[in-house]
């Protein structure tokens, strides 16, 4: 199956297009009302910022798709959020962080509905949506919690006990004050924690049948954004909805997607199931309860053939499933498959439901649901089995070839979509991210041209980069290591571990470190600790990682090394972070299940696979992971590459195109000299 659309893929055609108003007249009003929400918000005007907020504009009412590249430093949110409220249908706000959605209705939102309040005839409304496990559960916290045989269960005692009571107390709070009842807003928690006031949508009773479905959390946020014209979400809940076709959002006519390089991979993980063992013990104890017969004991002897199936099959993925895991996967299957018809109908008649009996016959049919998927054997889809040990139960896993297709024609052919980020163009063009969302570069239209005629099947999509205000070869260096032997597989080796201490002494601290795993991370930590004993220095994995940003920022002589999560989403301006270490480029694990099964399907399709998926992937977070260091027009650093195939191997080129263009050396010397100078000058 090919990784990318082609041009013989059959497509569903886009609705007819409405009467829509001029491209003049579109970007005069947006012009305007961005102008005047700038300067209430006592800012200046940006011409990336405009430039986008009236692409964004005509994107909207000519019903064209949009990919929009916005450098740090442009103000996307404004960029997109102004053409939003003018718009005459209701929009959706998707985006792949809770920080950025947290950002969006906490600060951004409310300063731009005071800033522009007075305009007559603008729907300033505007509410959030997040998945249902990210609010409280009333019935959950009034009525307690089933155990695995429906029983309720009394509450722990010690401090787990104690921040439970205080979790419900607060949402007891939230509800008679009208509180939201969100997670982002409760007393500080843990995961299980705040399990025991949560429940996922299998666990839910429906607001039809919950005694409090009246004051439910969730419902009162859908009625809201029922009547809100701007809906703020995640990538996740906007994939269950559209791609998944499960309704979670108020009927909307577009969508942008901010943060729209994390996309792929977050419509990927929603569409992922997984299976242990465990789970099927555990729906079959849950189903004894209610169960007559023989059905739920049947379950439980397909979950001991499960368990000899996975102990016998290796790890890694399945090209062909092996015959006794595929047989297991059948009864499985087969099993749950009647244990869900062997559930006899509720006789309540009061309308509420047995909590006990909800949980045990949803997690039976969700069971069934991940058995069937997985016997099936879709060349559609990659399965997996996971190493377990320290991570836990060995697991099955699941997961979509692709996605494009997908979002191609759930998505795409439905609605009209931005697309916008501060990392979209790849290699220099926008054609690698554009491909992987569904979009041809064939159907590719230039900004700004006047109106065409367009086939059926044909989803017309522009792309614009709008620049950044930073002039980042003035304000950052490249450095590539060339002089550096390749990383290989035993870790950092002594050549790699002196540049990175040299490098980290002539920053005098200041330096955050990227790096391709947990031990590298570590590695490089321990040596420094070592040999620069004067500094402070973190890795992840010491603290929480909000202690640790805190920490780094705080103290100018501070290095930070960490993994993915550090790579996204870490933002320290000023003098706190003048040098980015990279130890390798990230190409993805020759072992990732996922990955090497798309890198197949696009070279058994003719294409090129490790362009396309491991040479992409990498240009996607090294773009990411070198957006760390400028961060404000006073911003100065270098961010140093200790891999040398960057400047050496045919891909080197791709991989430097998709980076912000500052300056480029392999000279060490020099990037020394420049830190040490640096560092002098944030001193003083």
């Amino acid at each position: 199956m090919p990784d990318e659309p082609t041009d013989e893929q059959p497509d569903s055609p886009r609705p007819q297009k409405r009467s829509v108003a001029s491209p003049e007249s579109t970007r005069d009003s947006v012009a305007a009302l961005l102008a005047r929400a700038v300067a209430q918000l006592g800012g200046a005007e940006r011409a990336g910022q405009v430039a986008m907020a009236q692409a964004v504009g005509e994107a909207l009412v000519s019903e064209e798709h949009l990919v929009v590249q916005a450098g740090t430093g442009t103000g996307k949110s404004l960029g997109y959020l102004v053409p939003s409220l003018l718009h005459d249908d209701r929009v959706v706000v998707a985006t792949a962080t809770l920080a950025l959605q947290h950002q969006l209705v906490e600060r951004d939102l409310p300063r731009l509905v005071d800033a522009v309040k007075d305009v007559p005839g603008l729907d300033t409304s505007y509410a959030v949506l997040k998945g249902r496990s990210n609010y409280a559960c009333l019935h959950r916290v009034r009525e307690g919690v089933p155990d695995d045989q429906g029983a309720l269960v009394q509450l722990p005692e010690g401090s787990m006990g104690a921040k439970i009571l205080e979790l419900r107390g607060w949402a007891e709070k939230e509800a008679e004050e009208g509180g939201t009842g969100e997670r982002d807003a409760a007393p500080r928690h843990t995961d299980r924690e705040w399990r025991q006031v949560s429940v996922n949508h299998r666990d839910c009773l429906g607001a039809s049948r919950c005694p409090f479905g009246q004051e439910c959390f969730v419902e009162l946020a859908r009625e809201k954004a029922q009547r809100s014209h701007l809906i703020v979400t995640n990538h996740s809940l906007l994939a269950i909805d559209a791609v998944e076709g499960v309704p979670m959002i108020p009927e909307y006519d577009a969508v942008v997607i901010d943060e729209a390089h994390e996309l792929v991979a977050r419509v990927t993980q929603a569409a992922t199931d997984e299976l242990t063992a465990l789970d099927v013990d555990r729906a079959a104890k849950r189903a004894q309860r209610y169960v007559d017969g023989d059905a739920a004991h049947d379950l439980a002897d397909a979950g001991d053939a499960l368990r000899d199936a996975i102990a016998a099959a290796p790890t890694g993925r399945f090209e062909a499933l092996p015959e006794q895991l595929s047989d297991a996967l059948q009864l499985v299957r087969d099993a749950s498959r009647a244990c869900v018809s062997a559930f006899p109908k509720e006789q309540s008649s009061d309308g509420e439901g047995d909590p006990g009996r909800q949980q045990a016959r949803g997690g039976v049919q969700e069971l069934f649901a991940t058995a069937e998927r997985m016997a099936a054997g879709s060349q559609a889809d990659v399965l997996w089995l996971t190493d377990g040990g320290d991570r836990g139960p060995q697991r099955l896993c699941v997961a979509p070839l692709q996605v494009w297709g997908q979002m191609r024609d759930k998505l795409l052919t439905e609605k009209t979509v931005v697309f916008t980020s501060a990392t979209l163009m790849l290699g220099g063009d926008f054609s690698s991210v554009a491909t992987s969302v569904g979009l041809k570069p064939s159907e590719r239209v230039e900004v700004g041209s006047g109106g065409h005629d367009v086939p059926d099947g044909v989803l017309p999509w522009r792309g614009l980069d709008v620049g950044s205000p930073f002039d980042y070869g003035q304000q950052g260096i490249l450095y590539v290591a060339r002089h550096l032997p390749p990383p290989g597989r035993d870790g950092l080796v002594k050549a790699q571990l002196d540049e990175i201490v040299e490098l980290v002494d002539a920053a005098d601290g200041r330096a955050l470190g990227l790096f391709s795993s947990r031990r590298a991370a570590e590695a490089a930590a321990e040596e420094v600790r070592k040999r620069l004993p004067h500094l402070t220095t973190l890795a992840q994995g010491d603290a929480q990682l909000s202690e640790l940003s805190a920490q780094f920022v705080s103290d100018p002589h501070t290095v930070l090394f960490g993994t993915l999560s550090l790579w996204q989403g870490l933002d320290v301006p000023g003098d706190t972070c003048q040098l980015v270490l990279i130890d390798r480029i990230p190409f993805p694990r020759p072992d990732d299940p996922l990955m090497s099964a798309r890198q197949k399907a696009a070279d058994d399709a003719g294409g090129n696979g490790f362009m396309q998926v491991a040479a992409t992937h990498a240009a996607l977070l090294m773009a990411q992971g070198a957006g760390r260091l400028i961060r404000t027009t006073s911003d100065r650093g270098v961010v140093a590459v200790l891999d040398p195939r960057l400047a050496t191997a045919r891909y080197g080129g791709f991989l430097k195109a998709s980076l912000p263009p500052m300056w480029t050396t392999t000279d060490g010397g020099v990037v020394r000299q420049a830190l040490k100078r640096l560092a002098a000058s944030a001193t003083s």
